[in-house]
């Protein structure tokens, strides 16, 4: 086992701050990985450093002798390190970003090059994200789903709405007449014989607009499992076939006719999505020219989807 330079940081963080949250803060590093740091050099050198106190962290004798010990040596380092930071400083950042691969491709994707800094894109589910978030692994995620931690702050910026979509030579004329009449029990016994297609990750959008629309879970299996949500759109378009998707992904194909919304739901099923990104970062510029650029295509998307629906009613 060795000395860890880490470890001495984040003692001298707490030592200062006097607090683990106040350290994690400084350091921007999450509580847990502080603790750990802490405990790391206490095992490691066979003392206890710190008294934990209800607010506040007492450093004991033996934690005071190895803070004066190491502080001359740490603040050179950390001289050395601004003095570096000034000089490489107008070299490309590096943003590390968290989003399903559906919301890259259909957002993101098309302005990667005129981006001014790095992008590393992390696909994966919502709750690791939310802790490679939290750990500093990742600097912004997009996410419907929000947390209580404490070093994450969730701003909402839009909504997807979950519809039931077909094929464009799907024949739907007699479910959606069903539907119309509020005939949910016939409506399903159509619906339940169809071909269906779904992601392989998971089947949420599925389980929970049948859920909410038809108060009960859904029976039956997908016939078709594919990578994500893009295939989905891509296999029914100009095909026949059911899937549930949010609206702003298949926009462009029902424009173009290749599929069509069959129906929203009697209330309709939304996800509020959200910015998650760490309340202390050095990155805020970057970050929020990513924000600016993701609300600004989401808002054009929404703008897109109302003019098609009064294109529709008009034809109606």
């Amino acid at each position: 086992m060795q000395w860890n330079l880490e470890w001495l940081r984040t003692f001298k963080a707490i030592y200062e701050t006097g607090t683990l949250s106040a350290a994690a803060q400084s350091l921007f590093i999450s509580q847990p990985g502080v603790s750990l740091h802490l405990n790391s050099l206490e095992a490691y050198t066979g003392n206890k450093l710190f008294d934990r106190a209800a607010r506040k962290m007492v450093p004991t004798e033996k934690g005071k002798i190895l803070y004066n010990y190491i502080l001359e040596s740490l603040k050179k380092l950390e001289a050395g390190e601004e003095e570096f930071y000034k000089r490489a400083e107008d070299e490309r950042v590096t943003i590390s970003l968290g989003m399903c691969f559906e919301t890259f491709q259909y957002t993101l994707e098309e302005h990667i090059s005129s981006l001014p800094f790095n992008l590393i894109i992390k696909f994966g589910d919502y709750p690791q994200m939310q802790h490679d978030l939290d750990t500093g692994s990742l600097d912004l995620i997009i996410t419907p789903q929000t947390g209580n931690q404490q070093n994450i702050a969730y701003v909402p910026f839009s909504k997807e709405k979950i519809v039931l979509i077909a094929g464009s030579k799907t024949p739907t004329s007699e479910l959606e007449a069903l539907l119309a009449k509020g005939k949910l029990k016939e409506a399903t016994s159509i619906l339940k014989q169809q071909r269906w297609y779904s992601t392989a990750a998971d089947m949420e959008h599925l389980k929970g607009f049948w859920v909410k629309q038809f108060g009960e879970h859904p029976d039956f299996r997908p016939n078709f499992i594919v990578p994500n949500i893009c295939s989905i759109i891509r296999c029914l378009s100009d095909n026949t076939g059911f899937s549930l998707v949010p609206d702003f992904l298949c926009a462009d194909a029902i424009a173009e006719g290749k599929i069509k919304v069959v129906w929203e739901g009697t209330t309709p099923v939304e996800n509020t999505l959200h910015f998650g990104t760490r309340k202390k970062t050095m990155y805020q510029k970057e970050i929020a020219q990513l924000e600016t650029l993701l609300k600004e295509k989401w808002q054009r998307e929404e703008q897109k989807s109302r003019k098609q629906k009064a294109e529709s009613k008009k034809l109606l």
